[in-house]
């Protein structure tokens, strides 16, 4: 198994400084290939989102190298319920540490987190925040709900589609890494078949096209390379700055393949 990865992140057509961060990391075991790939989206309005969001890679970057490779030879059911657990552990830490220093300085800071890591036949999901990740092969598939008071009224059937785009409350957040006492991250897991393309992206991105749009445009049969890739990113945040999205705006995907990435 291998990885055709291909991203691309943009302050935005109003913002001076880019608050997101992302990580692509992939490393070679005796079992094959394993990946982690994770966006960050800090606050724009807290004070440090960018220190937030980069604090967020870097510990879950250590928990790659470090403590992965301890458990990635247990038994299959072990190993499930192993990286689950430590995925959820390693988040509330780096919760509580970007918290401790917020107060410590008596400033306000946080960040989303959609981190995806494969690890030979199987994804794990690790969520907080309305940052999201999708996984397309013959249809598009949407993998995170997002965590904002927006989503959760629409669900409850308070408020309609149409009023939950244009909702003042759109970026409210429930919880997120560094400004939630008690965070309650969501883990899942599922399976990776060959072929198949997985897309992170912050908010910056995905408010401003649709999901036909985005799935005509990263069928995963339309790219045999690296380069393919990237160019559709650039057209497709570009096209999302043309419709006036004022956020900062990173997309990140990665496409399983059976041969050497080209």
């Amino acid at each position: 198994m291998y990885f055709q990865l291909a991203y691309h992140t943009d302050a935005g057509i109003k913002k001076k400084t880019n608050q997101d961060a992302l990580l692509l990391k992939t490393a070679r075991t005796p079992m094959g290939r394993i990946g982690l790939f994770i966006v960050c989206d800090g606050m724009g309005g807290l004070t440090q989102g960018e220190l937030a969001s980069a604090t967020v890679i870097r510990g879950m970057l250590d928990w790659f190298e470090t403590e992965l490779p301890k458990i990635t030879h247990s038994g299959q059911e072990q190993m499930v319920i192993d990286i689950q657990q430590q995925l959820t552990n390693c988040v509330k830490g780096l919760n509580r540490k970007i918290s401790d220093y917020g107060e410590a300085g008596n400033i306000k800071l946080g960040t989303t987190i959609t981190a995806l890591l494969i690890v030979y036949s199987k994804y794990y999901l690790l969520h907080v925040g309305d940052s999201r990740a999708y996984q397309i092969h013959d249809d598009l598939s949407l993998l995170t709900k997002d965590q904002t008071l927006v989503a959760r009224e629409l669900e409850r059937g308070n408020i309609t589609e149409k009023q939950a785009k244009i909702d003042p409350r759109r970026n409210v957040l429930l919880q997120c890494v560094g400004a939630s006492p008690e965070l309650d991250p969501v883990v899942s897991h599922g399976k990776v078949k060959e072929g198949d393309l997985f897309m992170l992206c912050t908010d910056g991105f995905y408010h401003e096209i649709s999901n036909e749009e985005l799935f005509t445009s990263l069928r995963p049969d339309r790219f045999s390379n690296e380069q393919q890739m990237k160019e559709t990113v650039v057209e497709l945040v570009e096209l999302v700055k043309k419709r006036m999205e004022a956020d900062n705006i990173t997309v990140l995907m990665t496409k399983v393949t059976a041969g050497e990435a080209s």
